[in-house]
C-alpha cells in the first residue's frame, strides 16, 4: 500500500511539473508554451533516469566497496539482507556536516550515502539506526518521490528566471513583463509546495521501520539527537536547499536563514521523532 501511494505521488509530481512549466511558459508569452512543454517532457525523463546521480554528484560522493567501505559497508550489507532488500550502492560524501540520505528510483537501483562527518561522529549502534532508516525509505519506495521532488523544486525557480531573461520581460509576441515577473516570483513558491507534497509522515514511518530493521530504536534515537545538535554547529555546505527532504535530518544551510528553512520544513521536528521512537522501547 505504501509503495502504491508513493507511486501515485510520483505520477502527480511529474504531472504537476508539466503543468507548472507549461503555465510558466504561458505567462511568459505564447511563444514559450511549446518550448516549455518540450522542456517539461525532457525534464520528466531526466529526473526519472538521472535524479539519483544528480543527488549523489551534488554531494561530491564517492562509491565504496567491501574493501574501501570498512565497517560502514558491512553494516549496509547486513541490514539490507535483514530487510530483504537488494544490496544498494554505498557512497561516502566528504562533507563534515553529519547527515545521510538514500536515493534511487527502485530498490534494485538504490544508493545510500553518508557524510564523512556522520561516520566520524556516530558509533556502530547509531550508524545502524541511520542506515536502517535509509533502508526503510528504499523499501517503501520513498526515494524516487523524494529525489524527484528535490530535482523539480530546485529547477523551477531557475527555469522561471531563465525564461524571464530570455524574453518574458519583452512586451512582444504575447509576452507580458508583469506576468513574467510574477512567474519568476511565484515559481519558488511552487517549488516549496512541491516539497510540501512529500508528507512528513514518511519520516515517522521510516523511523519506526528503520528501528525494526536495526533491531532497536535506541541507536536511531541517539543518532538523531547527535545529528541534530552537530548539524547546527556544522552547517551543510551544499548549494541546493531543495534537496533538504532527502536527508535524515533537515540540513541547516549557512547560506539560508534558519527561520526561512522552518517555514518550508520538509521534516517533522526532531524532538517529535525521538518521542515517537521512545514509545517503541
Amino acid at each position: 500500500m505504501t509503495a502504491f501511494v508513493n507511486n501515485m505521488k510520483t505520477v502527480l509530481l511529474l504531472g504537476g511539473l508539466t503543468g507548472l512549466l507549461v503555465g510558466i511558459g504561458a505567462l511568459l508569452g505564447q511563444q514559450f508554451i511549446l518550448p516549455f512543454l518540450i522542456m517539461a517532457i525532457a525534464m520528466n525523463l531526466g529526473v526519472w533516469f538521472f535524479s539519483d546521480k544528480l543527488a549523489i554528484a551534488s554531494m561530491g560522493a564517492q562509491e565504496v566497496d567491501a574493501r574501501t567501505g570498512g565497517e560502514y559497508y558491512r553494516i549496509v550489507e547486513e541490514l539490507a539482507r535483514r530487510a530483504q532488500l537488494p544490496m544498494p550502492r554505498v557512497y561516502i560524501s566528504p562533507h563534515q556536516a553529519p547527515n545521510a540520505f538514500a536515493t534511487g528510483r527502485s530498490p534494485s537501483k538504490a544508493a545510500v550515502c553518508v557524510t564523512q562527518g556522520a561516520l566520524q561522529l556516530l558509533n556502530r549502534e547509531e550508524l545502524e539506526g541511520v542506515i536502517g532508516h535509509e533502508l526503510a525509505h528504499i523499501k517503501n519506495r520513498d526515494t524516487l518521490t523524494a529525489t524527484i521532488a528535490a530535482s523539480v523544486a530546485g529547477a523551477l525557480a531557475s527555469i522561471a528566471q531563465w525564461g524571464f531573461l530570455l524574453g518574458g520581460g519583452q512586451n512582444r509576441e504575447g509576452g507580458n513583463p508583469i506576468l513574467a515577473l510574477l512567474a519568476m516570483i511565484f515559481a519558488p513558491i511552487g517549488a516549496a509546495l512541491i516539497q510540501a507534497a512529500i508528507s512528513r509522515s514518511r519520516e515517522y514511518v521510516a523511523d519506526a521501520e528503520g528501528a525494526a530493521i536495526a533491531g532497536s530504536p535506541r541507536g536511531l534515537i541517539s543518532a538523531l539527537q547527535r545529528l541534530e545538535a552537530y548539524s547546527r554547529r556544522i552547517p551543510l555546505d551544499q548549494p541546493n536547499p531543495a534537496m533538504n527532504n532527502l536527508f535524515i535530518v533537515e540540513p541547516v544551510n549557512a547560506a539560508v536563514g534558519e527561520s526561512i528553512l522552518h517555514m518550508f520544513a520538509t521534516h517533522p521536528p526532531t524532538e517529535k521523532r525521538i518521542a515517537a521512537l521512545s514509545r517503541l522501547l
